[in-house]
């Protein structure tokens, strides 16, 4: 591949010469914005770091997101961008895009002549399009993992240069050139692919009791203000059900449901789940979105749950997630315009009901990929040792 580097930067050192003798690369992971972009990048990273120790990660994110918090408690570096979206809500608030986007490559371009990577990923996110736009000027590899059926329009681009594209399922062909996808499906934590919890210990990691049925309330890390609203409403009703409740609120608007969950004994709140391996153990069912990240989870978890896909998603491919479940009996689903309706319904009857529970949980493991981020790992370090 050509090098098109400016004549007048800096010329980079060699794996050898960096290492002091010792082969070495260094690998840039871009993207972020979600707990879906950002723990799968974790993974992939673990991974590189189990078959080569040496390799050098440095994860380039968006300032004021989720990544600059996540990223270091996982022990790797992380730079952040000054870029954001397009907001579709307010067109005033996108005047100010184009500087941003623009400041964004200067910062890369600075990234890049202090780190000299070998390789840049894509995960996924505002930061990932202007990483992986100036690895392909410069000539770098670059790999893109697309965790969604339908492919983001910014990684449809980014496609076209890529070296790989790692995708989850058959039929990408239609978004990337057939000859550089790798079916890999998603990458899962670790901590959950491998967890070894017992519920026991995650009931009392979460102050709750052993006999109970428990329910894990999630709508991602930002939240999902319907299913907030339904358990808002019924957090009371738990108790006399004899139920429990582990509730993610996420961040949007927090306060006001935690503050409702805060006299329940039998309710456990937060605006953020940093142990998902324990929610998961003490779990007996599950209501979430069905982003693709979570999907795998809960696969890998075997978890019966009741999906309540995000309406606005692209292409509505969280419904096609969902529904591609519910089809094979391994998992339940409530329209998201349904959900005052219908939802606590569905949850009370599935916590009682463990002839079901079992059903699902066995149908919806059949789909667990524990190896994904192996997969990839495996791949990119292939490639650029080329």
């Amino acid at each position: 591949m050509t090098d098109n580097r400016n004549m007048n930067e800096v010329k980079a050192p060699s794996p050898l010469e960096r290492a002091g003798g010792e082969v070495t690369k260094k690998i840039i992971i871009a993207g972020g914005g979600t707990g879906g972009h950002i723990f799968p990048a974790i993974a992939i990273a673990n991974a590189i770091k189990e078959m080569q120790p040496q390799t050098e990660i440095l994860f380039v994110g968006a300032t004021g997101k989720m990544e600059m918090e996540k990223v270091p408690q996982a022990g790797y570096k992380i730079k952040g961008l000054t870029i954001a979206g397009y907001d579709r809500s307010s067109l005033i608030k996108n005047i100010w895009l184009p500087f941003k986007l623009v400041k964004s490559f200067l910062q890369v371009r600075k990234i890049f002549k202090n780190f000299f990577p070998d390789a840049v990923i894509g995960v996924g996110g505002y930061s990932s399009f202007p990483v992986l736009k100036t690895a392909q000027q410069k000539g770098i590899k670059t790999f893109i993992h697309e965790s969604n059926s339908f492919a983001g329009k910014s990684n449809i681009m980014l496609g076209k240069k890529a070296t790989k594209i790692f995708v989850a399922t058959e039929g990408m062909d239609k978004f990337f050139p057939v000859e550089k996808i790798v079916v890999t499906g998603n990458p899962v934590r670790k901590s959950i692919a491998e967890s070894k919890v017992t519920k026991e210990e995650a009931l009392q990691f979460f102050g709750l009791a052993n006999e109970n049925p428990t329910v894990l309330v999630f709508g991602g890390s930002l939240g999902a203000k319907s299913i907030n609203e339904v358990m808002s409403q019924h957090v009371l009703d738990f108790n006399p059900l004899d139920l429990q409740l582990i509730w993610q609120t996420g961040k949007t608007t927090a306060a006001k449901y935690l503050e409702r969950a805060k006299p329940v004994s039998n309710v456990w709140a937060n605006d953020f789940i940093n142990e998902m391996d324990k929610a998961y153990a003490a779990a007996d069912i599950v209501v979430s979105r069905s982003g693709a990240m979570t999907v795998a989870e809960l696969c890998v978890a075997k978890k019966p749950v009741i999906f309540v896909p995000f309406p606005f998603a692209a292409e509505d491919h969280q419904t096609v997630n969902a529904k591609y479940l519910v089809d094979k009996n391994a998992a339940l689903m409530v329209k998201d315009e349904m959900v005052n309706a219908r939802l606590f319904s569905e949850i009370t009857t599935l916590a009682k009901d463990k002839a079901k529970q079992e059903d699902l949980s066995n149908n919806i493991s059949a789909f667990a990929i524990k190896n994904a981020d192996k997969k990839i790992a495996e791949e990119i370090l292939k490639s650029i040792g080329e």
